[in-house]
């Protein structure tokens, strides 16, 4: 028992002194920004499989047992204000400037934070050309996380689909599919985010620090 007590107390500690409230607040004031074109995005890609009512529905789902009913209901009109077929090509472009800078401002905020936790400094004398650099990796990076996530939402979208209309016809019991479906996103989300640990932070990181 000390030593669980021990482990929650440090847990505290390095919580308090790497200020993350702060990151936080931070990482999520610029992930407001670019949030809905995201989605968006993310509704078009994959509705290019499932079609996009069906598609939009499955994220929506997610959302809302991940944040509860009212802020998938918030998210869902953030998307269909983003999705007005009447907007002109000046909300447009301000859509697409708004989700450059809400991205580039994800991706500083969390290097910075990142950074933080590992206890390292960036990197010095890069000069404009080398911080251009870093983000454009980071850039790379985050996206293709978020282009895995979005197979795989796909690939959850499709099973739950499945067991919803086609359980009956298979061989497999409909919990074992929702286990599946779970199994698979747990692996991808965890094999994600241990990626971003390891590879934006300005330090070399061993797997054995991620894990």
């Amino acid at each position: 028992m000390p030593g669980i007590w021990a482990v929650i107390a440090k847990t505290f500690s390095d919580w308090y002194e790497d200020r993350a409230p702060r990151l936080g607040a931070a990482l999520a004031y610029y992930t407001v920004f670019a949030l809905a074109p995201s989605l968006v995005i993310v509704i078009g890609i994959t509705g290019l499989v499932l079609g996009r009512e069906t598609a939009q529905g499955q994220i929506l789902e997610q959302i809302r047992d991940l944040v509860g009913e009212q802020g998938a209901q918030a998210v869902e009109a953030t998307i269909k204000s983003a999705q007005d077929p009447k907007a002109s090509v000046t909300a447009i472009a301000l859509g697409l400037v708004t989700l450059v800078l809400g991205l580039w401002g994800v991706f500083g905020e969390l290097q910075d934070a990142l950074n933080t936790i590992w206890g390292v400094e960036p990197k010095p004398g890069r000069g404009i050309m080398g911080v251009l650099k870093d983000r454009f990796w980071s850039f790379a990076l985050v996206v293709g996380v978020g282009f895995v996530l979005v197979v795989s939402l796909a690939l959850s979208a499709w099973l739950t689909m499945v067991g919803t209309y086609f359980g009956h016809l298979l061989p497999l019991p409909t919990v074992l599919l929702e286990a599946i479906n779970f199994a698979i996103s747990l692996a991808v989300i965890t094999g994600l985010f241990a990626l971003t640990f390891k590879l934006l932070p300005d330090v070399t990181v061993a797997w054995r620090d991620v894990w």
